[in-house]
């Protein structure tokens, strides 16, 4: 597929070559043609690049007609292609003649004057595309947000984060940053079920203390409703004992958030 779109085909040369289409060295001729990801283009294909590098020459694909072309190449990749000239999966001639200047670009996180500018140029694109007439303003807070982020996936992932805050602001102020949009809102409340039953369960499985046996043995004679409010108390005021009266300690022991922990405690107050 890679050698039909950038060496073209004749018509018959595959299923579906209804007519005879030129390539991207053939529309490039006498300018610049960019090769994107330059590191996955597959072996065979390779070789056509270095044949049209070194003698400007290719075939399409399905004939046998040579076509030259003057073509400057300009290639780009975040694969390490030295590496993989020496293990084989990138043909070392090929880098040899592309290498003839090679440009370092450093990732978004260490330019983050850049990232307002980028910013701003793709909130514009996507409120064009949604049909706003207002371009969106990034707030002070979402920019600081913006340039702490290490961005591993450079200015791909930022033109996503943008587009995405874009999408959801109920304003032409984007206030909101989602870095990732598979985070669950339902997650930590299932985490918090599962620690507070653990929690509990920890506490109730402890070695048993000095009067541990008599204290539950006397909850568990009390009518249902009336049990529950005593080993709730018990369970606040043990924490409360364990963590040195530190609340927020005791509330993150028994997997409560500190106003709930707060809460239960004046339910109680006087009793603990």
């Amino acid at each position: 597929l890679i050698g039909s779109e950038l060496f073209g085909y004749e018509k018959g040369a595959f299923t579906g070559a209804s007519s005879r289409k030129a390539g991207r060295f053939e529309k490039a001729s006498e300018g610049t043609l960019f090769l994107d990801e330059i590191g996955t283009i597959p072996m065979e294909v390779q070789e056509k690049i270095l044949r049209v590098v070194e003698y400007g020459n290719f075939e399409r694909v399905g004939s046998s007609e040579s076509i030259h072309v003057d073509v400057r190449i300009v290639a780009a990749t975040n694969a390490d292609l030295f590496l993989m000239a020496q293990s084989g999966e990138f043909k070392q001639d090929l880098l040899d003649r592309l290498s003839f200047e090679v440009i370092y670009m450093p990732p978004l996180r260490n330019r983050t004057g850049d990232i307002l500018v980028l910013s701003n140029h793709f909130a514009g694109r996507m409120a064009f595309e949604l049909g706003w007439d207002e371009i969106p303003t990034i707030s002070l807070p979402a920019l600081k947000l913006l340039e702490a982020y290490p961005w591993p996936g450079n200015v791909r992932e930022l033109k996503n984060v943008i587009e995405r805050a874009v999408y959801k602001s109920s304003s032409g102020m984007i206030k909101e940053i989602s870095f990732n949009p598979f985070n669950n809102p339902y997650e930590n409340s299932l985490e918090n079920k599962k620690n507070n039953a653990h929690t509990a369960s920890s506490i109730l499985n402890e070695p048993k203390a000095d009067g541990f046996v008599d204290t539950m043995d006397q909850i568990l004679k009390k009518p249902f409703k009336e049990a529950l409010g005593e080993l709730e108390r018990y369970l606040v005021s043990k924490a409360l004992s364990e963590c040195r009266f530190n609340q927020k300690k005791a509330a993150e022991k028994l997997g409560l958030s500190y106003d709930q922990f707060r809460g239960i405690k004046k339910k109680y107050a006087g009793r603990l």
